[in-house]
């Protein structure tokens, strides 16, 4: 029996993809687990195994295509003893090809998605029998899910109903539940983001180069946080100067191992702490419900080609600083080479982009839905300041908080930034 492998959904955010690259052909004898293609995401490129045994019987979607929807059927794969061109009429003549797979709404398709590599064991288990984990929606129409999802979905106050699964024959899985969001975004969100005003050139040469599938994803989701997201935005002044001398004295201590803290491991030890002593902070707006956490995890803004990526530093609260600066230096590495997984860019509670290393003085950061903040840091430099009465120089860094008024009250705002200015000017507390 013929088996239809189609795009997958590799990240929560993945609508579309690009084929970059097939590494198999038609006529090859492939294993369960082999690696059929590379498919260029919204964040990073990964691969694609095949989820049986057989033969390639025919390829539908060349390489190098680009925004290939989540759902298409992109190949077939024939018995070892099946006919192949039975194999590619049953497929082409039945009623579950890919132009049918995606006219049919999430929660009734009967294609096959397959299942990215990194979904958890238990997910993938649960994904191959529909009907023991079904559910039924007001107006009769049964809604398959997950037990995981169902679970998830109760502790989040989300109606199935309203949940688009991309799990195998359409389920709502553990990462659907994951990335919801409410339904008035659904359809923004879907949208690619045109521009209004025409552009122009006059008699000035140029060229048009066609956006990548990461540059298409950040201008749709940074439009719709602007349009849908009221920020307001707190700023305030730290002292550095007694964080660089117990950075140095760090650094001393850490060479024999070949190791070094920077300012940025300060800052998030210090943004994680805060939001532990704030906990109002480290939250998430989700329509009629607010989600609070219990651990702080850190997005760090890491620009790379053609856009940038958010991985994150979960519990970092509880890390101590050369594990945070460890963690940073390869996320940040496999970040470039475009080699993260979808569960280390995604989950984050609060976001840090920092731009002093340009020389950036002060910005204010666009939020990265569904979080609720991000802060964006700007360059230690020396300034005149008073102190004790006295006029006096030191070295100041200016950070800027991007709230979502939605789910942060700019009471709540001003004490998370009281707490991470105090452990900044004094470091030692966020050690102890």
């Amino acid at each position: 029996m013929a088996v239809e492998i189609y795009m997958p959904a590799l990240s929560p955010t993945m609508e579309k993809g690009t084929l970059a690259k097939w590494l198999v052909s038609v006529g090859d004898t492939v294993e369960s687990g082999d690696v059929l293609a590379e498919i260029e995401t919204d964040k990073a490129t990964m691969e694609v195994e095949s989820i049986d045994e057989g033969v390639i019987a025919k390829i539908y979607v060349d390489e190098g295509t680009d925004d290939v929807p989540v759902g298409k059927l992109i190949a077939v794969l024939a018995e070892e003893d099946e006919d192949t061109d039975a194999a590619i009429a049953s497929v082409d003549s039945g009623s579950s090809d890919a132009e049918k797979a995606e006219e049919k709404p999430a929660d009734k398709a009967e294609s096959k998605k397959e299942e990215p590599k990194t979904e958890a064991k238990a997910e993938k288990q649960a994904e191959t029998k529909p009907s023991k984990s079904s559910e039924t929606s007001k107006d009769g129409d049964r809604i398959k899910a997950s037990p995981l999802a169902k679970r998830l979905a109760e502790q989040a106050g989300i109606d199935l109903k309203d949940v688009k699964g991309t799990g195998p024959y359409g389920r709502i899985v553990k990462r659907d539940i994951e990335s919801y969001e409410p339904s008035s975004k659904a359809s923004a969100s879907s949208k690619a983001v045109k521009s209004d005003v025409p552009l122009t050139s006059g008699d000035n040469p140029y060229e048009d180069q066609k956006l990548s599938t990461m540059r298409k994803t950040i201008a749709r989701r940074l439009t719709e946080s602007k349009q849908s997201v009221p920020h307001f935005y707190l700023t305030v002044e730290c002292d550095l100067d007694k964080l660089l001398a117990v950075r140095r004295d760090v650094n001393i201590g850490l060479e024999a191992r070949g190791q070094k803290v920077s300012v940025n491991d300060f800052i998030i030890k210090a943004a994680a702490r805060a939001l532990k002593a704030v906990p109002a902070a480290n939250v998430q707006f989700g329509g009629d419900t607010m989600r609070w956490f219990e651990r702080a995890d850190i997005s760090v803004a890491v620009a790379i080609d053609g856009g940038l990526i958010t991985p994150v530093v979960r519990g970092a609260c509880e890390k101590s600083l050369s594990e945070i600066a460890d963690e940073v230096k390869d996320l940040a590495r496999r970040a470039k080479d475009g080699k993260l997984a979808p569960e280390e860019y995604t989950g984050g509670t609060f976001s840090i982009s920092n731009l002093g290393m340009f020389g950036i003085k002060e910005f204010s950061a666009v939020i990265n839905p569904p979080e609720a903040a991000i802060l964006a840091v700007g360059a230690g430099e020396q300034r005149p300041v008073v102190k004790d009465g006295e006029l006096t120089v030191a070295t100041m860094m200016s950070v800027t908080m991007s709230c979502d008024h939605r789910a942060i009250d700019g009471a709540v705002g001003a004490e998370f930034l009281k707490a991470f200015k105090g452990f900044l000017e004094n470091p030692l507390t966020m050690l102890v």
